[in-house]
């Protein structure tokens, strides 16, 4: 299936979901917010891959939202009706906004996102939804929206205070100042610095590979334990898990774990499956 905003390909248990308007600087336009989701939901349901791979073609990874997502809000400002009405509408999109970088984190399995160049505004709720970031050296992120006079509002003043110090956070909000890779890096905000593209993408393509090696099963529900505790509290999460292998835990994977090893081969794991979303 062709997309306007993105390139995916599949192979070994990795799905490659690549942002493909490099010399339009991948801006979001308005396709980007029905596309990602579906793309994104499609690979989950499906059970086929193991990991997803964001990346970005071009010189930067996002330089945020397209001119004409703006546009289309205006007009959805200008529209008749009472404005009680309006208002309603102007948050049932937000949320459908809100939804497309959601996705990610709704996953059943693990996304790295890799990331050159400029990441800014809704680059940033993007990357933020990610389970884990990599960054080439000349890689920056900014905050931009308090530079245009609006506030963030599809994702990360609510996810980045809980990947780095919440002051931090606060600052880079409230000052839109550009956050370097190294320091990034310094911060927790990405796991690895890279001197290029090339030398990013091989390495993060290594992780994905390492990490489609392991059970589907356990990195889903490892996946979810570590979600679910971001949000809780410690006994709250120990009483997750404990629901979680109570019924996802069966022996059949850590039997393969174990014949495997004892054969000097690699595991074979059987896929997630597939299911219907909505059912």
């Amino acid at each position: 299936m062709g997309y306007q905003c993105f390139d995916v390909e599949e192979s070994g248990g990795v799905a490659h979901v690549r942002l493909s308007r490099g010399e339009q600087l991948n801006t979001m336009i308005p396709e980007f917010w029905s596309e990602l989701p579906a793309i994104v939901d499609e690979i989950s349901d499906s059970g086929r891959a193991r990991v997803i791979v964001l990346s970005a073609q071009g010189r930067h990874f996002c330089a945020g939202m397209d001119l004409s997502v703006f546009a289309s809000d205006a007009t959805l400002e200008s529209e008749s009706g009472e404005i009680g009405r309006r208002r309603a509408n102007v948050r049932l999109s937000l949320l459908h906004l809100q939804r497309s970088f959601t996705a990610l984190e709704e996953a059943r399995m693990p996304v790295l996102a890799a990331i050159q160049g400029a990441c800014v505004g809704g680059g940033v709720d993007l990357v933020t939804s990610a389970d884990c970031r990599y960054a080439t050296a000349d890689a920056w992120f900014s905050i931009h929206e308090i530079n245009i006079g609006m506030t963030a509002d599809v994702g990360t003043l609510q996810r980045l205070p809980k990947l780095i110090p919440p002051g931090v956070a606060r600052e880079y909000a409230y000052t839109g100042r550009r956050m370097p890779a190294p320091r990034a890096r310094q911060l927790g905000l990405v796991n690895e610095v890279f001197d290029d593209h090339d030398s990013m993408m091989g390495a993060v393509m290594d992780i994905a590979a390492e990490i489609a090696s392991k059970s589907p099963l356990a990195i889903h529900g490892t996946k979810e334990a570590i979600n679910y505790s971001r949000d809780h509290s410690v006994e709250d999460s120990l009483r997750h898990i404990a629901l979680w292998q109570s019924g996802m835990f069966h022996p059949g994977d850590l039997e393969e774990s174990f014949r495997a090893h004892a054969e000097g081969r690699t595991p074979s794991y059987e896929d997630l499956g597939e299911t219907r979303r909505g059912l």
